[in-house]
């Protein structure tokens, strides 16, 4: 074991500060496995010019959007997709991550280390009713995504005791039925299911991979030097589209899109010393919504899914959110 896995293990058990745990990962080359944690990436880019994104509110989008921010913890929010009614639904001294709705928008499924370690627990869509699914101590386990059935959890597993190791995880909503679904004695990092339910993608090593939901049929997506990713990388609804980030036009993440089949890549955003990061599908597939540092911090964005309109949704000075969920019902 490396000194530097060591100390990710150490991080990991001691709670301690997201970004830092973050800024640890390139050294193991595991590209996204927590951006899940990640607070505003040291040091920040210059702030982008008010020419370039607006500030204003995002009038007429539709649904609500689930995120994290660090706060000195890290606690799970909610807001509808315009960036109005936002609501904090944790309140702990416990680290919480990478909430993403259920298909039925009803219930949102998180990361926490509440008990000492990353487990996957679920809660109603108002905060109330945690449950913890997980419970194992030689594993952390991290960024939870529902089946589109709403039936199966899928997350990754990062093993803590014995052999580091990176794996892709599946499970029942009820938290039974724990099965591993890679075992590349590396990194598989799970981002999310296809609309038909019939294939998973994961990243391995900065690229992109699909899978069948069993483990089968691994086919890579992505094949270049750079380092492609994204908590909720993932198909359009409609299926035909696949969204992420990459470095690939330099040090700095931004976000791309491509066809499902890995064809036709195109560059949506375009910040020099910025990191557009954590893109995710609107409901509609009209709109994308990501975590970026272009205003000094970590804050929510949204644009049109040709990467125009860029819109600006939380204004937090000196704090970090990240890792956004949009669901088609407003907040109540």
């Amino acid at each position: 074991m490396s000194n530097q896995e060591e100390f990710v293990r150490h991080r990991l058990h001691a709670g301690l500060s997201a970004g830092m745990v973050s800024r640890l990962i390139p050294l193991l080359a595991i590209g996204g496995l927590l951006a899940a944690c990640r607070e505003a990436e040291a040091p920040l880019g210059p702030p982008i010019t008010a020419s370039q994104f607006s500030h204003a509110s995002g009038h007429g989008l539709q649904g609500a959007i689930a995120f994290h921010r660090e706060i000195g913890d890290v606690e799970i929010f909610a807001m509808n997709a315009d960036g109005s009614a936002e609501i904090q639904l944790t309140d702990n001294t416990a680290q919480e991550f990478s909430p993403v709705w259920s298909p039925d928008g009803k219930w949102i499924a998180f990361s926490s280390n509440r008990d000492g370690d990353f487990e996957i627990y679920v809660m109603r869509a108002n905060g109330t009713g945690v449950t913890q699914l997980t419970h194992d101590t030689d594993q952390e386990f991290f960024t939870p995504i529902w089946s589109p059935n709403g039936k199966r959890i899928l997350f990754t597993g990062v093993r803590v005791v014995g052999d580091f190791d990176v794996e892709a995880f599946v499970m029942n909503a009820n938290g039974t039925g724990l099965t591993q679904l890679t075992n590349a004695a590396g990194l598989s990092v799970p981002t999310a299911w296809s609309p038909d339910g019939r294939r998973i993608a994961f990243l391995s090593d900065g690229e992109i991979f699909v899978m069948n939901v069993d483990g089968t049929r691994v086919i890579q997506l992505t094949h270049n030097t750079a380092r492609d990713e994204g908590d909720r990388a993932g198909w359009s609804p409609d299926g035909r589209r696949f969204v992420f980030s990459s470095d690939r036009d330099g040090g700095d993440l931004d976000i791309f899109v491509m066809n499902a089949d890995g064809s036709r890549v195109r560059q949506l955003t375009h910040n020099d010393g910025v990191d557009d990061d954590d893109p995710v599908w609107s409901p509609d597939g009209k709109h994308i919504a990501f975590a970026s540092t272009r205003d000094g911090d970590g804050e929510i964005f949204v644009m049109n899914a040709d990467g125009t309109g860029v819109t600006q949704l939380t204004f937090n000075e000196g704090l970090s959110d990240g890792v956004p969920s949009w669901r088609a019902r407003p907040l109540p």
